[in-house]
């Protein structure tokens, strides 16, 4: 008998004990707990030729496009099974398709593994490219009523190199 590729995703989600729905047979919807991007929802739908694969990573960057956009075009070229995107609006988006052929629990896990490495690990590059302007403003009122600033710590080298030297 032969398993589907809808069966194949149901059991490497289940094994990696991630949260996700079956929105209808044969699409999924999945949260990859992460690090520094804490998590990545990622829709898996079953099509006739390939599964898809599409990942929200951020909301289009507030300033500096043109840098983000080259930053995300750069690193596409050594990625693998999915590749940044970015839809109408500008948002940010890690896509791909695989052959159905193709899938097998193996390469289901390793194509998640990709969409949560590459989430994660560009999460806060894409932040510092994109949304400093915001990032600054956002240290700058909580250093001036004395909040913490422990959730912005991943940019503290850039923060405090600008002037700002307090963090609680």
């Amino acid at each position: 008998m032969r398993v589907s590729a809808a069966d194949v995703i149901r059991q490497v989600l289940t094994e990696n004990e991630l949260v996700f729905t079956e929105v209808k047979p044969g699409e999924f919807s999945a949260e990859l707990p992460g690090e520094k991007k804490l998590k990545t929802s990622v829709a898996l739908i079953v099509g006739t030729q390939a599964l898809s694969v599409r990942a929200f990573v951020v909301r289009r960057p507030d300033e500096n496009h043109e840098a983000v956009y080259r930053w995300l075009l750069e690193r596409n070229l050594k990625m693998y099974g999915v590749a940044f995107a970015v839809d109408h609006l500008g948002d940010i988006y890690l896509d791909g398709r695989i052959p159905l052929q193709a899938i097998n629990p193996v390469e289901v896990d390793r194509l998640l593994g990709s969409v949560l490495e590459y989430a994660d690990s560009s999460f806060n590059p894409i932040l510092e490219l994109g949304f400093a302007s915001s990032i600054r403003k956002e240290y700058e009122w909580r250093i001036s009523r004395g909040e913490s600033t422990r959730n912005l710590d991943a940019f503290k080298g850039w923060l405090e190199s600008e002037g700002s030297a307090d963090t609680r």
